[in-house]
């Protein structure tokens, strides 16, 4: 069995109580009695994209197992590849390759510099059907920062992922990948693409309200959340949500 923890949105920009909460998520993980085969972050985990901020998640994101981050719209991909990555400043999409046991995690950049919205770019979309290409018949988890359906909130579907088909017909020809995940939406959320389970994080920062709970847009006395994703030996996938009070 497998036991993956998925975060997102952590919004990074100094003060304490982005501090504080992100390190509670964090605190929360690493005194688990069973530890976590790996973290997946899926984006916004600085909110100006300053190296500050990546090199405060960096501090706060270590870890005694693997920490598999991807951008998101409020990341700096030169500044998120030098202070959290350690990597040379560069512009380009951040596409990961991890494995873990016997699954393959690819990490996605769905980041448009400058923009809200999202998209697997040519050179996103090439790469990830080059490595599925290579894994061949090797479980196979998708992820990256927004959501591809609508979620049926005003501020998501205003800014989802664009041009899906691309990402549709990678999932027809490749039926190794089990799922698809997600963060951007700062809630909570299931759904499906292309057969397969969509599983949206919540947010570290906030949680959205939806429309027909409140007419504030964001709780911020909400906790933080996390999912975890179990997959067993035959690789079926369960999922289940939970609150850092």
């Amino acid at each position: 069995m497998l036991l993956l923890a998925h975060i997102s949105d952590l919004h990074l920009d100094g003060t304490d109580r982005s501090l504080e909460r992100a390190g509670r998520v964090m605190d929360h993980l690493r005194g688990l009695p069973r530890p976590v085969d790996a973290l997946l972050v899926t984006g916004d985990i600085a909110d100006h994209g300053e190296e500050s901020e990546y090199e405060a998640a960096a501090r706060l994101l270590a870890a005694p197992f693997p920490v598999l981050p991807c951008p998101g719209n409020h990341d700096v991909r030169a500044a998120y590849r030098k202070a959290l990555l350690g990597e040379p400043a560069d512009g380009g999409p951040v596409n990961r390759l991890h494995r873990v046991g016997g699954l393959a995690v690819l990490m996605c950049d769905s980041t448009i510099p400058g923009r809200d919205e999202g998209l697997l770019a040519e050179d996103t979309l090439e790469w990830l059907a080059g490595t599925l290409a290579e894994l061949g018949d090797t479980p196979a988890l998708i992820a990256f920062h927004h959501q591809p359906v609508p979620l049926h909130h005003p501020l998501p579907d205003s800014m989802p992922l664009q041009e899906v088909h691309g990402l549709a017909a990678l999932l027809d020809a490749h039926p190794n990948v089990i799922a698809v995940l997600a963060g951007h939406a700062h809630t909570a959320a299931a759904s499906t693409f292309r057969g397969r389970p969509l599983l949206v994080a919540p947010g570290v920062t906030w949680t959205l309200r939806l429309p027909w709970e409140s007419d504030q847009l964001a709780d911020l006395d909400a906790p933080p959340g996390l999912a975890y994703h179990i997959l067993d030996d035959a690789w079926n996938l369960v999922t289940h949500y939970r609150v850092v009070r």
